[in-house]
């Protein structure tokens, strides 16, 4: 009996220890209780609410309308003569993206055999070299939301200018990687007592993974490999066809039994399988038209769902990209000085000289969209490059100079951006049960509007401006832009 006795205060010493690295409601942390009250609010389904109230709690929007009760212990936000609107969603961007110490595509850059490549590798063999360069482009395998940074200065300038979620985006390679739609803020760690911390990575994770990334726009993605852009085109094909190969040999070893010779299974190979069986869209990176023509003809020979990004010319090919119902999502990092992003348009530049092409494309550049919307083609926004804040003021000129309303606009910031990443229930508007992304305007969004609240989940975000980067360039140079 003693002995049975010794042995359960044993057993509860362990249990309680078990126990004790166990976080408790790790899933998702309880978040604060807010409500805004006596807001002009825009949920973007429906009409604005002219003297609306919105309620979040624990990271979700609880309710919102003209008769919504505040419930007694909430923090109040006073509305009055404010602008509510969900969250801004940028389509491509690589801000939350931690891409780490990547020697494979820093070997890749280098020469062959017996030679340092870039970051000081040497290979035995010319084998060996071309092996570094193959995985440095082809990195389909890539996972942004394994990869992710939990804060920073680009992140707190993004969520300053009101955007909430971004689709990061990776930026390296070919077959770059796979994206994620994630916010772009994390909750601050809960205090750990006697606990080992809980997984905290997952967070700011709206939706993973969103889609395949490929460019085949450029030479060698950026990689300096392929050195021609028809180079860069045939491995993008290449690519897509060893997949198809790699797919259909391992299906036939299984049918048969595993008899015969074992094919050669490439992980990143493996990777591109739910982009061919549409499971997985495939987001191409162009601009031109010759481009655009490129991206469409690689869809349809592979049976992809296909979404383009960029696409500065996408309005002289909006009759076939409607046929074939590719998404687009547009950069609104307008080419010249008036696009007040630091140019754009795949380099194109400003300046005196320019053909009559570039000024027109210019010229252009903000009435895409409109045309876009009425040939029917769903689209989104990315940044392209442009500073947060030019992002949402280059949206304004969508509206000023494109032709589109304001209510069309922030449609697509928000709801028809969430649709493309397919978390249009999740994120995108002003609804009961959707995450609680939202910002607080004093004044037009897209007309000099200032931000005076930021939540994202559900949470008040810190909108001190961050502390401008050391300038580790002479003469000026090498500063933020």
């Amino acid at each position: 009996m003693r002995h049975l006795r010794v042995l359960a205060i044993q057993s509860a010493a362990v249990l309680a220890a078990v126990l004790a690295f166990i976080p408790l409601g790790a899933a998702t942390p309880a978040g604060p209780l807010y409500a805004i009250k006596g807001a002009r609010i825009h949920p973007v389904v429906g009409a604005p609410i002219a003297n609306g109230t919105i309620v979040m709690r624990n990271g979700v929007i609880e309710d919102v309308g003209a008769n919504v009760t505040v419930p007694p212990d909430a923090n109040v936000i006073d509305g009055t003569g404010l602008n509510v609107y969900p969250g801004l969603i940028d389509m491509n961007n690589a801000a939350p993206i931690d891409t780490g110490d990547d020697a494979p595509a820093a070997a890749a850059r280098g020469g062959g055999a017996g030679r340092a490549g870039g970051g000081g590798q040497t290979f035995a063999t010319l084998e060996e070299a071309e092996r570094a360069r193959r995985t440095s482009v082809l990195r389909p395998h890539f996972v942004v939301a394994e990869n992710l940074r939990a804060g920073g200065p680009e992140l707190q300038a993004l969520a300053n200018a009101g955007i909430t979620t971004v689709l990061a985006a990776p930026p390296a390679g070919i077959f770059k990687g796979q994206s994620a739609l994630v916010n772009v803020i994390v909750p601050a760690d809960d205090p750990q007592i006697s606990a080992v911390a809980e997984y905290r990575g997952g967070l700011s994770v709206v939706k993973s993974p969103v889609a395949a990334h490929v460019n085949m726009a450029g030479r060698g993605g950026g990689q300096g490999y392929p050195g021609s852009l028809l180079g860069t085109i045939s491995f993008t094909k290449q690519g897509f066809m060893d997949a198809q190969w790699q797919r259909d040999a391992e299906a036939h070893y299984i049918r048969t039994g595993a008899k015969g010779p074992r094919p050669i299974v490439e992980p990143a190979l493996n990777a591109l399988k739910p982009a061919l069986a549409k499971q997985m869209p495939v987001v191409f990176d162009v601009n031109e038209a010759r481009e655009i023509d490129r991206a469409l003809s690689m869809i349809k020979e592979f049976g992809l769902d296909g979404i383009i990004v960029g696409a500065s010319m996408a309005a002289e090919r909006k009759t076939e990209l409607a046929a074939a119902n590719v998404r687009v999502i547009l950069s609104t990092n307008f080419p010249g000085p008036g696009g007040a992003g630091g140019g754009g348009g795949g380099g194109r530049g400003g300046g005196a000289g320019q053909s009559l092409r570039v000024i027109k494309l210019q010229a252009d550049a903000p009435k895409v969209p409109a045309q876009l919307a009425q040939a029917n083609v769903a689209f989104a926004f990315a940044s392209g490059g442009a500073t947060p804040a030019n992002f949402v003021r280059n949206a304004g000129r969508v509206i000023k100079e494109g032709g589109m309303t304001a209510e069309a606009v922030l449609r697509v910031l928000t709801l028809d951006a969430a649709r493309i990443a397919g978390a249009a229930d999740r994120v995108g508007s002003l609804e009961k049960g959707k995450i609680a992304n939202v910002i607080v305007v004093e004044g037009d969004l897209f007309d000099g509007g200032r931000i005076r609240h930021v939540f994202v989940d559900g949470r008040a975000a810190d909108l001190t401006e961050p502390a401008p980067a050391a300038n580790p360039g002479r003469g000026g140079r090498g500063g933020t832009k």
